[in-house]
């Protein structure tokens, strides 16, 4: 069997099973590709040179094991491999933490955060670090950055360690444990956060590969907005006079006006839109939540 042939094949089971994606993919394709290429040690941007290549009983055999497990564990991809990809950045994760796919990271690759940054711009705060993502790609796009990488989970900084080890960021990499902004150490002239947002409701309806993450990292409250009240309520005592929050909040943007009417922000296009994520600065906390 051709190589391009087992992923359409791989591909139909993982239809079949009714699957979810949205974990580094969006499709049955992409998902079948990844898997293939992964267990073959192949790149996962070399299916073009590589479709035509006769697989063996043994390589087959090994293909139909991975997938069968991603069918019936339910497991996010990223979760088998140990392996995601973040604006083609290679990073670990296991189920300690969740996989990484922040839309803060396409704003970050794109330079859309740099105009609100000035060459006083020193310091960075990446709140719910998770594995970390964030605070290495903040690192890798602005280098002369110092950046503070916080969460609750002691589970989820040890895989946030060995991401920063991986790149080579401990010297300006700090990852400290604790409740949203307790262990802070500002005033930062950044804060970037994805929180857990998700609404009650939304959790309830989660497809059975979102429940194999942490829900730490997910569930937000009846309305999502349960820490990123808490959030706001102190960000301001850790941010410097010029400094700006970048938050993401999913699909809740309704939720968001509703429990902060008079707060002005500013949301920013990612691929999902223009209203996954947004910017809010210093002043405008101060002056929306009084």
């Amino acid at each position: 069997m051709k190589l391009i042939d087992c992923i359409e094949a791989q591909a139909a089971r993982l239809v079949k099973a009714g699957v979810a994606f949205g974990h580094g993919t969006t499709n049955a394709f992409d998902e079948a590709a990844w898997l293939v290429l992964w267990k073959l040690g192949l790149p996962l941007d070399s299916l073009g040179d590589h479709e035509e290549r006769l697989l063996s009983a043994p390589e087959q055999a090994g293909i139909e094991a991975l997938v069968s497990e991603r069918i019936e564990s339910r497991k996010p991809a990223a979760y088998l491999t140990r392996e995601a990809w973040l604006q083609g950045v290679p990073f670990y994760v296991d189920e300690r933490a969740i996989v990484p796919r922040s839309f803060i990271a396409e704003l970050i690759a794109e330079a859309t955060i740099d105009p609100w940054l000035s060459e006083h711009t020193a310091r960075a705060l990446d709140l719910c670090t998770g594995n970390g993502s964030l605070a290495v790609l903040a690192a890798m796009a602005w280098p002369d950055l110092r950046v503070d990488a916080i969460d609750l989970s002691p589970d989820a900084l040890a895989v946030a360690r060995i991401n920063v080890d991986r790149h080579g960021l401990g010297e300006r990499i700090r990852l400290l444990q604790g409740d949203a902004l307790a262990p802070a150490d500002g005033p930062y002239d950044l804060i970037l956060c994805n929180p857990p947002y998700v609404n009650s409701q939304s959790m309830a309806a989660l497809p059975a590969e979102y429940r194999a993450e942490p829900e730490l990292a997910l569930a937000g409250g009846s309305d999502g907005m349960d820490f990123v009240r808490r959030l706001f309520a102190t960000a301001p005592q850790q941010m410097a006079p010029n400094a700006v929050l970048v938050l993401e909040i999913g699909n809740e943007r309704d939720f968001f006006e509703a429990a902060f009417p008079r707060l002005e922000v500013a949301w920013m296009e990612c691929s999902a839109g223009e209203d996954q994520v947004l910017l809010v600065t210093r002043e405008a906390l101060l002056a929306g939540l009084n």
